[in-house]
């Protein structure tokens, strides 16, 4: 067995270069920044990570995380996560839905 280091990463390892297009105050930026930050100390790889999302405000999420990630259609993000996962059990999967 041969030791193999994971990349150290800090939050803004997982920020990208899209202009995050929320309200003013919203709750979903706190979010997000939680998110990068639990992302980052999980000890994965930036490309086992996956995030799925519906419609909404929240929908937008997948597009401000450095990461992979689909917009699926309402009401199927929980699905289309469970395919992700089944296709791929090594990734990590999270589903973010919701205003």
């Amino acid at each position: 067995m041969s030791d193999v280091s994971l990349p150290t990463y800090k939050p803004k390892d997982f920020a990208t270069d899209q202009d995050v297009r929320w309200c003013p105050g919203c709750g979903d930026y706190a979010v997000l920044t939680a998110m990068r930050k639990t992302v980052a100390n999980l000890g994965v790889k930036r490309e086992d990570v996956v995030f799925v999302s519906g419609i909404g405000c929240a929908a937008r999420f997948p597009y401000y995380m450095n990461t992979y990630g689909a917009h699926t259609l309402h009401g199927r993000a929980p699905a289309f996560a469970t395919g992700v996962k089944l296709a791929n059990s090594a990734l990590t999967v999270f589903v973010v839905s919701g205003d």
